[in-house]
């Protein structure tokens, strides 16, 4: 198997971090800026139109065989664009969520407040390249506390186990939208680091690592490539 992780395109709350150099005024699911989309459709258009660099030029694209995504916003919109140029619906993984999930920061009351995320019924209605089944809640895909630092190592072990369930012994490319600060403890589990505190593998927006998995050995191929991103 060979794993493609992407990073979402710009979002809200990034312009606002890069514009402010503070989080404050957060969106608890924030959508894509005008960069953002720019950035998923020249990822896309990279991904159909070119081989990966470390394959040379014999192979006409990446050969991306299947999509997945996380449920928040911005990861939903970056990869349906990359999944309708790929020709590929997107697949939903509730567990490539960003850190903390859904919620709402209350700096006065100094607490984070878990919320509902998207329904159903909304994914369906803005994102139709979505294949959803009925293990999404009606009240929305999260509706949990926020989710804290310790479980965070937990559900990185778990995609990670999950993804060589699926796709472990293929030759499958697997291409997944996820998050920035969450590719930092998946990628700590693909290196069998139990927990990382001091340490921050950066992933731009769009970004793209690629890690191959054969006979039992991890391969960390590339990471962060943005050749792409005029």
């Amino acid at each position: 198997m060979r794993l493609y992780f992407v990073r979402h395109g710009e979002s809200e709350n990034n312009e606002l971090y890069r514009r402010t150099g503070s989080d404050e005024g957060r969106s608890h699911d924030p959508k894509l800026t005008d960069l953002g989309w720019k950035q998923a459709q020249d990822t896309a258009e990279f991904l159909a139109a070119h081989a990966d660099p470390v394959d040379g030029k014999e192979e006409a694209n990446y050969g991306i065989t299947h999509v997945y995504s996380s449920l928040m916003e911005r990861a939903l919109s970056t990869a349906s664009i990359l999944g309708r140029r790929l020709g590929l619906k997107v697949i939903p993984w509730k567990d490539w969520h960003e850190n903390g999930g859904i919620y709402l920061d209350d700096r006065e009351a100094n607490q984070k407040i878990g919320l509902p995320g998207l329904r159903p019924e909304e994914i369906r209605e803005k994102f139709p390249d979505v294949l959803l089944d009925e293990s999404i809640p009606v009240h929305g895909w999260w509706n949990r506390p926020y989710e804290e630092r310790e479980e965070r190592p937990v559900r990185a072990r778990r995609v990670l186990y999950g993804l060589l369930e699926r796709h472990g012994g293929t030759d499958d490319r697997v291409l997944v939208v996820s998050h920035g600060g969450f590719y930092v403890n998946f990628l700590a589990a693909v290196l069998g680091i139990e927990e990382i505190t001091t340490a921050w593998f950066h992933l731009n927006n769009c970004g793209i690592t690629r890690i191959d998995f054969i006979d039992g050995d991890r391969r960390v191929v590339y990471h962060n490539l943005l050749c792409h991103l005029r």
